[in-house]
C-alpha cells in the first residue's frame, strides 16, 4: 500500500508540476506577443510566422513517410521543437489562465 500511494503522490505532483509550466509559458508568449505588438506588429507578426513555419517543418519531419537518409541538425531540432510543442498543448489546454 505504501509503495502504490509514492508513486501515486509523485506521479500526481509530476503532473500537476509539468501543467504549471505550460501554463505559465502560455501566459508569457500571450505576454511577450502584446509587448512585441506594441512595439513593432510588422517584426511580431514576422517573428510568429516564422516561428510558425519552422514549427509545421518539424511536424512535417516527423510525420512524414521514413526515408533512408534523413535531415540534418535542423530537421532534427524542428521536430524536436514540433514534439515538445505538442506536448505543452496537450498540458496547457485545459489550463484556464484567461
Amino acid at each position: 500500500m505504501g509503495w502504490f500511494l509514492k508513486e501515486f503522490l509523485t506521479e500526481a505532483v509530476g503532473e500537476m508540476m509539468l501543467t504549471a509550466v505550460a501554463c505559465l509559458t502560455v501566459v508569457g508568449l500571450a505576454l511577450a506577443f502584446v509587448w512585441g505588438w506594441e512595439r513593432s506588429p510588422l517584426v511580431t507578426g514576422g517573428a510568429g510566422g516564422a516561428l510558425l513555419a519552422f514549427l509545421v517543418y518539424g511536424g512535417w519531419e516527423l510525420l512524414r513517410p521514413s526515408r533512408p537518409v534523413r535531415g540534418g541538425r535542423l530537421a532534427g531540432v524542428a521536430a524536436t521543437t514540433f514534439a515538445v510543442a505538442v506536448v505543452f498543448i496537450a498540458y496547457a489546454w485545459p489550463c484556464t489562465c484567461s
